[in-house]
């Protein structure tokens, strides 16, 4: 498997991906809008034998600032289970930090997340119109940040 950056002619390939692994296009349609209004920092893909069969992304907030939004994850029916969207998000946090971020944000499954690291405590002193069980963060080596409401990029607005 080998992860690296997403190249523009992936991109049809990551739309089916994300659309297929969430089983409706919003997901899909959510990463073209964050790539279109340049708020998709960081954007990796998983590929075996020549196809993208995973993807990350993370995502700019509008505050607080040095802040990244994980999502989404998406792996390829076959291939789940294998340890890659595992590979996906640290690979993606090990390039917040090179970028000097202080934390990353998701929505998700404390079950699976925790494991890598984000808790519902590191999330709680910022507030969040998702906070609650599923809200967590991860705080990175680029230094500590004052809480602040987290207020993700317009394209989350089109999620149901």
């Amino acid at each position: 498997m080998i992860i690296r950056v997403e190249q523009s002619d992936d991109r049809v390939a990551i739309h089916a991906l994300v659309a297929e692994a969430f089983g409706r296009p919003q997901e899909a349609l959510l990463v073209d809008a964050l790539r279109r209004a340049g708020d998709l920092t960081i954007s990796r893909v998983a590929e075996i034998d020549g196809e993208v069969c995973g993807h990350v992304a993370l995502s700019r907030l509008k505050s607080p600032e040095r802040a990244l939004a994980l999502a989404p994850v998406a792996v390829a029916a076959p291939r789940r289970r294998q340890g890659i969207g595992a590979a996906l998000i640290r690979d993606g946090l090990r390039e917040a930090e090179r970028l000097g971020l202080a934390m990353v944000f998701v929505l998700g499954n404390p079950a699976y997340y925790s494991h890598m690291g984000f808790s519902v405590d590191a999330a709680a002193s910022f507030p969040c119109r998702y906070s609650g069980p599923y809200f967590m963060a991860l705080r990175l080596t680029g230094g500590a940040i004052a809480p602040a409401t987290v207020a993700f990029a317009d394209a989350f607005d089109t999620l149901d």
